[in-house]
């Protein structure tokens, strides 16, 4: 059986003309009809507040879901102050948060934090340039920690992936410096003279011109 709905408005127009017939006093009259505009208002407010109640819980629930969502994807040891937010969303805050955190690790020589942070940021954050640059830093802090395949790889990888950043001249030219440390002479005279030859008006060419002279 349908329920009988009946609307505020029509009971307080019911409620007004049964009390407006058999009133004796009309003094009154105003009086009530504040009290019914009262009763009125209580259930609109009350419908109001139901509502209101509703809408937090759900972005109250959002927001538990992200939050255990990012907790899931970052690492518990990520060295870096702030609170990152949602991974994979492009944040821009927490995007700026993870890089400069990475550079300023490279500024206070704190190697092994750089290295932690610029790998985050290729895992979780699309922006080409930075991308490219944290290929370039995590390619030269393995350089230094001797792990020259790994280093290899990163400046590999930068090359490939982003062949007209401007670090490209200068990861060439540390490839060199790989072959050149791994003792593989005749690679490495090849690579500084395809910066040489690639890359005239770059440091790099300098650099790497500099190197050959020394090889000779």
């Amino acid at each position: 059986m349908k329920e009988l709905l009946i609307a505020p408005s029509f009971l307080f127009v019911l409620f007004f003309s049964a009390y407006a017939a058999h009133a004796d006093d009309t003094e009154t009259l105003p009086e009530d009809i504040l009290f019914l505009k009262i009763q009125e208002l209580e259930v609109e407010i009350a419908d109001l507040r139901n509502k209101v109640e509703s809408q937090e819980y759900l972005i109250q629930k959002l927001i538990k879901e992200s939050v255990s969502v990012d907790e899931i994807n970052t690492p518990n040891t990520l060295p870096l102050t702030g609170n990152l937010r949602f991974k994979g969303m492009e944040d821009v805050q927490s995007k700026e948060d993870v890089f400069e955190g990475a550079v300023k690790a490279l500024e206070d020589q704190d190697i092994e934090k750089a290295f932690t942070l610029f790998s985050y940021f290729i895992e979780n954050f699309n922006d080409s340039d930075k991308k490219a640059i944290s290929y370039f830093w995590l390619g030269e802090i393995s350089f230094i920690q001797n792990n020259l395949d790994a280093s290899q790889n990163f400046f590999m990888e930068l090359i490939l992936s982003y062949p007209e950043h401007y670090r490209v001249p200068l990861a060439h030219k540390k490839m060199g410096d790989i072959f050149l440390k791994k003792n593989e002479l005749t690679k490495a005279k090849e690579k500084y003279n395809f910066v040489v030859r690639e890359y005239p008006n770059d440091t790099a060419s300098s650099l790497a011109l500099q190197l050959l002279k020394n090889m000779e």
